[in-house]
């Protein structure tokens, strides 16, 4: 049977001290090893967090591997060619945190004479980066009692305190970020250990924070959490009172939105016909093959001046999905040009090996694979 609730005016009387503690020597002994603890480069670690936002861990590394390797200075991010920086950015989406990552060096050369600032204030006139990015670098690249709250953060915290209001809500976040503050600032006492195995730490403000996102992404996890290997579990509300389902309240989702492409797979002597998008819409710059939208509930394959379809009932492939709340469904066909017409589609004819060399959008990324 789930415990009387706590009230809310008992939430502050939790040990922070001991919490700290608790987190910093479970983070100790159970840190993964990620390419991006062998530092502490706050380069290195600000690439690490903004490709690390909306993105899985197994996903980054070898990202942020081959980044280092070929852009492993501010100065090498700063002066790299727009179409360098798409291709390496190829896959992880969100291509503004990508041109925000190189505003920012260009910024840090400029104002900083190219060393990435310490101070938590110039750090967040950098471009790109908001309050969480500056509690990561600050703490994890410098070792400075500074907060941070992400989704992971924000799970444990609120299960933690037994916090049931929407975690979104201004008042409620920053009574979050007021409690990430007091853990911080907690740990700020505890003695430092400098290396353990290949991980570096700038001290246990560092380790606190990881402790926080480690806990989240893999105990304090949004469904079936491993509650009984949890080094907080008997000063957790959420655990005693049975609401983990139930914590944290993060609203509603916005209702997704269906939208449905069809692209062309147009092959004329070896060459692909394929586009560059636009400055100032989703993917600028980014390749693509043509494309067109249809209304959702649209089931055929539209007449499209100057093409005529290789094989209209069978696609060579369809691509699902998801921008933002848009839930995409691509679907893809081999075309070709009718002679004597001329197509509204317009592009580049681009030879396979190169098609490698360029950037596209994941869907359509998928497209240059299933034919090459």
């Amino acid at each position: 049977m789930p415990r009387h609730p706590r009230k809310q005016d008992e939430l502050s009387t939790l040990p922070a001290d001991f919490v700290s503690s608790a987190l910093v020597e479970w983070f100790r002994a159970n840190a993964r090893d990620l390419p991006w603890r062998r530092t502490l480069d706050p380069y290195a670690v600000w690439v690490s967090e903004i490709m690390l936002q909306q993105t899985q861990v197994k996903t980054v590394i070898p990202f942020w591997e081959r980044w280092m390797k070929e852009l492993p200075a501010v100065s090498s991010l700063a002066e790299v060619s727009e179409a360098r920086l798409l291709k390496l950015w190829e896959g992880l989406g969100y291509y503004s945190r990508v041109r925000n990552l190189q505003k920012a060096a260009r910024d840090i050369l400029a104002r900083h004479a190219g060393q990435f600032p310490s101070e938590p204030g110039e750090i967040l006139a950098l471009p790109g980066i908001g309050r969480y990015t500056v509690g990561a670098i600050a703490s994890i690249a410098f070792g400075q009692a500074q907060p941070l709250l992400d989704g992971n953060v924000i799970r444990v915290l609120t299960r933690l305190h037994g916090i049931r209001d929407n975690a979104k809500e201004k008042i409620t976040n920053e009574r979050l970020w007021s409690l990430a503050n007091h853990l911080v600032q907690a740990a700020a006492t505890l003695p430092g250990q400098p290396k353990q195995g290949s991980r570096l730490s700038a001290g246990p403000c560092s380790d606190l924070n990881q402790s926080l996102m480690e806990l989240g992404a893999t105990i304090c996890l949004p469904t079936n959490p491993t509650c009984l290997v949890c080094p907080i579990r008997k000063h957790c509300v959420a655990s005693a009172e049975g609401l983990t389902d139930s914590i944290p309240d993060l609203g509603k989702r916005a209702v997704a939105t269906k939208r449905r492409f069809i692209a062309f797979v147009v092959e004329r002597e070896g060459k692909f016909l394929v586009r560059q998008r636009q400055a100032n819409v989703i993917n600028a710059g980014l390749w693509e093959f043509p494309n067109v939208e249809l209304a959702a509930e649209d089931s055929r394959i539209p007449p499209i001046e100057g093409f005529q379809f290789a094989a209209a009932e069978n696609p060579l492939l369809t691509v699902r999905h998801s921008i933002t709340r848009y839930r995409i469904t691509l679907d893809v066909y081999r075309a070709e040009i009718v002679a004597g017409l001329k197509t509204q589609l317009s592009g580049e004819w681009v030879s396979k090996s190169r098609l490698h060399t360029l950037a596209f959008s994941s869907a359509h990324a998928k497209i240059r694979a299933k034919i090459t």
